[in-house]
């Protein structure tokens, strides 16, 4: 029986040791890829539409309009009156929003399109990409399918951090201007799934990952 006893014990450390050393290992990588993708956008984020850039081109990324208890989505706000302002402001002439459009009853571009559009932004200014499944995707497409290589990102300032790594990963010069934040308490899994966002970032650069679509050249004038 003590024999038994001792065996259990010394398994238990064992796989204790173990479990520890898997999550340091996680921790360093995670670190690891959010001090990376950090690093890449320094001096490329704006929160201020004085001092941005001009560029002919925002790619504001998709969210939903509602979360799923049916509250508004402070997210999807926030970035639609971010683009609005910069295109008010004159600091781009036309708006490509790429989000999902993968299901029935569920099309982020064009609810994006028609809280623009409430706001005053003419509709002829704006592009709908229905294949920004993931941001990887409306970075890749927005090279591929619309020939951006120049283009001010529109979304938080954690998710443009993210975007603008990509861009420049696959030959786009991109900046970001930042919508406002949610509050730390509404927005903690979204912080929480970003950082695994940003270790799946390097997983899909070094497996060569591809949209899900691409298609025909649409271009923007």
């Amino acid at each position: 029986m003590a024999r038994k006893i001792s065996v259990s014990r010394q398994f238990l450390k064992k796989s204790m040791f173990i479990l520890l050393f898997l999550l340091l290992m996680a921790t360093v990588v995670i670190h690891n890829a959010d001090s990376t993708i950090r690093k890449a956008s320094v001096d490329k984020l704006y929160t201020e539409l004085d001092s941005i850039p001009k560029r002919e081109v925002a790619l504001l990324l998709g969210t939903s309009k509602t979360l799923k208890n049916g509250q508004p989505n402070l997210y999807f706000q926030y970035r639609v009156e971010a683009a609005a302002a910069l295109f008010k402001a004159k600091k781009v002439d036309f708006i490509l929003i790429s989000g999902d459009n993968s299901r029935k009853g569920y099309d982020e571009p064009t609810d994006m399109k028609e809280a623009l559009v409430a706001q005053g932004i003419p509709s002829d200014k704006i592009y709908l990409d229905y294949a920004g499944f993931r941001t990887l995707d409306s970075v890749i497409r927005a090279k591929e399918v619309f020939s951006l290589t120049e283009l001010t990102v529109v979304s938080q300032a954690f998710h443009n951090q993210r975007a603008i790594y990509l861009a420049q990963k696959y030959g786009i010069n991109a900046i970001g201007f930042c919508a406002r934040d949610v509050d730390k308490y509404s927005g903690f899994k979204t912080r929480v799934r970003e950082y695994f966002a940003r270790v799946k970032v390097f997983w899909d650069l070094t497996f060569g990952v591809k949209p899900k679509f691409l298609g025909e050249k649409i271009e923007i004038h």
